[in-house]
């Protein structure tokens, strides 16, 4: 289930853990509503915090380490299981791509929204991009994950940055003002920057799952054997935004995404 801790991405996650606790450190050193918590002996949002932060921690070794749905054989692929040579004629003009992929790198059979990763050096299943924050893919096993850290960040970077800006104290001039409150300016700034990125990034992820499509195919769907052929609007895996938020976050079976493409596409116009 998880890679080699040790990979290629060990500095890249020994940097963010390290940025974070020491982030944490400054909220709690400096004269933050955090601090005064802790010194009155009202230790319920402090501890509440130190946990946000530590949930946090935890869902990003989990999405970084985790397999995000490599395909390691063909038999790994279940290439359109359950679907019949009929149902694959109703596709034209792809209907010879679809039932022979192979991956040019891999050499393995490519189950239907699947895509290799230069860096990961597979494919991976329901590919949606290669995240350089976590070092690995984003794809279906481990991209609900990936929101739901996405999440649990936002919370945690949302309350920090409060506390950060509870924490400024007035000085008479600019130079003693830095000097009481450079860290913690260093440390709301950093914070507040992170903060945008992950609201990006959530609210373009949700968008997206709420289609039920992926950020691959969303910025290549012109050069996307089973989604060229379709029209601008029109995306055969889309099964209205409660089917696909439940599919997404509730559903934890592989799905077969062939068969959701040849029904949907047999489906009398």
């Amino acid at each position: 289930m998880f890679k080699n801790v040790f990979g290629s991405g060990f500095l890249v996650r020994t940097a963010h853990v390290i940025l974070t606790w020491v982030i944490t450190l400054i909220l709690f050193l400096h004269d933050t509503d955090l601090r005064k918590q802790e010194e009155r002996g009202e230790l319920v949002q402090p501890v509440l915090f130190v946990l946000l932060v530590l949930v946090s921690v935890l869902l990003y070794f989990a999405v970084s380490l985790m397999d995000p749905g490599f395909v390691l054989s063909d038999s790994d692929a279940k290439f359109t299981l359950g679907v019949s040579e009929e149902e694959q004629e109703m596709i034209p003009h792809t209907s010879k791509a679809l039932r022979h992929r192979r991956c040019g790198y891999c050499l393995l059979q490519q189950p239907m929204r699947a895509k290799h990763c230069q860096n990961c050096k597979h494919c991976v299943r329901r590919y949606d991009h290669h995240c350089p924050w976590i070092e690995n893919c984003v794809g279906e096993r481990n991209h609900r994950w990936f929101v739901l850290y996405l999440g649990v960040q936002l919370l945690a970077l949302l309350w920090g940055f409060h506390m950060a800006w509870s924490g400024f104290r007035y000085a008479p001039s600019w130079d003693l003002w830095l000097r009481q409150n450079g860290f913690l300016l260093a440390a709301s700034s950093l914070v507040g920057i992170f903060l945008v990125v992950v609201v990006l990034l959530l609210g373009s992820h949700l968008y997206l799952v709420s289609l039920n499509t992926t950020t691959w195919e969303f910025m290549s769907r012109h050069r996307i054997s089973y989604l060229k052929h379709c029209g601008a609007d029109e995306n055969p895996f889309d099964q209205g935004t409660i089917r696909n938020l439940w599919g997404f976050f509730c559903v934890w079976r592989t799905i077969v995404w062939e068969q959701v493409y040849f029904r949907e596409c047999s489906d009398p116009v």
